[in-house]
């Protein structure tokens, strides 16, 4: 059985036959990271939805680390490997099969510029992803607003949802809650919110708006769930 473990803001552990990953590895800096990012030594994968800081975080010292193969835009994959990383690009809408199983680019409505100083530098399209882990479908969104393409992952058969709620920089509660009944997962789990005063939401506000629609299941950083 596969396994997410939320880290806190949108950073997670992902494990499975032949798959121990991190998404948006976030952890210093953060202030709700359950984990360092010295505590995570074998990883396989490192996939990244975009630029900015609070998800690309230290993914760089974690994958010079651990050799792990960061798995991220075209634009972003440039930069990383110019950093001595090894990745794998993608853009927006392609599908590759891993040795765990396929991974898919989705869209997200979202920047993903690289703050290095005081420059920015472009960082390719934001993006989510949709990550096979055996067989199940598991869908983080990234950062990103209410976007009609989500209708499309109900075709997609996704086991489990991680989606923004903050609002401001990504979808609200509200909206959040519109996502779910576009994508139409078994399960969904809030992420993106209360790290920081602009995205302070309610989880439970969210799981009301939810209904029936899914099983909201709202993780502290540290937990886990199994799909």
């Amino acid at each position: 059985m596969a396994t997410i473990r939320f880290l806190g803001h949108a950073a997670f552990h992902v494990e499975g036959e032949g798959l121990k990953g991190l998404i948006d590895p976030f952890l210093t800096g953060n202030p709700q990271a359950s984990e360092g990012a010295g505590n995570f030594t074998e990883l396989d994968f490192i996939f990244l939805t975009h630029g900015h800081g609070d998800h690309l975080g230290d993914t760089v010292q974690i994958a010079k680390r651990t050799g792990a193969t960061v798995v991220a835009n075209f634009e972003l994959c440039h930069y990383l490997e110019r950093k001595g990383l090894k990745c794998h690009a993608m853009h927006i809408g392609g599908r590759r099969r891993f040795p765990f199983g396929r991974v898919k680019l989705t869209p997200a409505f979202h920047g993903s510029g690289i703050l290095e100083g005081d420059r920015m530098i472009y960082g390719g399209l934001a993006g989510g992803f949709l990550i096979e882990v055996e067989g199940k479908n598991l869908y983080h969104a990234g950062d990103t607003g209410l976007t009609k393409e989500m209708e499309l992952l109900a075709e997609e058969d996704v086991r489990i949802a991680l989606l923004p709620i903050g609002g401001n920089f990504v979808m609200d509660e509200e909206d959040a809650a519109r996502a779910v009944g576009m994508i139409r997962p078994e399960a969904v789990v809030p992420m993106h919110y209360d790290t920081f005063d602009l995205v302070k939401a309610d989880a439970g506000r969210f799981a009301d708006l939810v209904g029936d629609a899914a099983r909201v299941v709202i993780l502290q950083p540290g937990q886990e769930l199994r799909f």
